[in-house]
């Protein structure tokens, strides 16, 4: 009988924590990429966009004013590692600066060039060519990840956090921000049980969800 109500908290305990999940997803399940419209593809220019983001979004600054500075960057035409590349300093400052992100544009200009140049001398400005040196492996292409200029620890997982959903070989990944965000809705902190508790293709919506809780619960 004990085992029998057992069975039953479990089942009415995941049946909870479903419930959340898709209530969650509801509320705020899109990706920061789509905030900075970033069409995400398995394509070279918005898989560089996203690079772009993670390094605007490492810096202590709202993750809308990363997303918002990165729209600016795009609608000034620096949509490429080329165009980022060939940008004067200036040219980034600028535009960081009409998206709202004052506090660091000076050093972040220069990260976002530097970075761009490693993508074109390294990969040829398409990361897939970083997935396929780490053969798909998650920590291979988290360690080249931070070989570019401005992408930390926090930034690699940024990335992947997003790219998971183009790159499923990621897939399910929850960065440590995302995990609070699970903490927080009594929900596990396990990636596999979260990813259980939604569709597989869902992983990346669910981790960008449960950051925005995280964030919200820092204000």
């Amino acid at each position: 009988m004990s085992r029998e109500r057992n069975q039953a908290q479990e089942d009415r305990a995941g049946e909870k924590a479903r419930h959340t999940v898709r209530e969650l997803l509801d509320a705020k399940g899109r990706t920061y990429a789509d905030d900075a419209g970033i069409k995400l593809r398995d394509t070279p220019q918005p898989l560089c966009q996203l690079l772009v983001l993670a390094c605007l979004s490492s810096t202590r600054i709202r993750a809308s004013v990363a997303a918002a500075s990165a729209r600016a960057l795009f609608d000034a035409g620096l949509r490429s590692p080329r165009r980022m590349a060939d940008a004067s300093w200036q040219q980034r400052v600028d535009a960081l600066g009409e998206g709202g992100y004052r506090r660091y544009d000076e050093s972040t200009a220069t990260r976002l060039g530097a970075g761009a140049e490693l993508v074109l001398e390294e990969f040829g400005g398409d990361l897939r060519r970083l997935r396929s040196a780490a053969d798909g492996d998650r920590d291979g292409m988290r360690a080249l990840l931070r070989k570019v200029p401005g992408i930390g620890p926090t930034g690699a997982d940024i990335f992947l956090r997003e790219a998971q959903g183009v790159w499923p070989e990621v897939a399910p990944f929850f960065d440590g921000k995302a995990l609070q965000g699970a903490e927080r809705l009594g929900l596990p902190r396990d990636p596999d049980r979260l990813a259980a508790l939604t569709n597989k293709d869902e992983s990346h919506l669910l981790a960008a969800a449960l950051v925005r809780t995280a964030l919200e619960r820092r204000r």
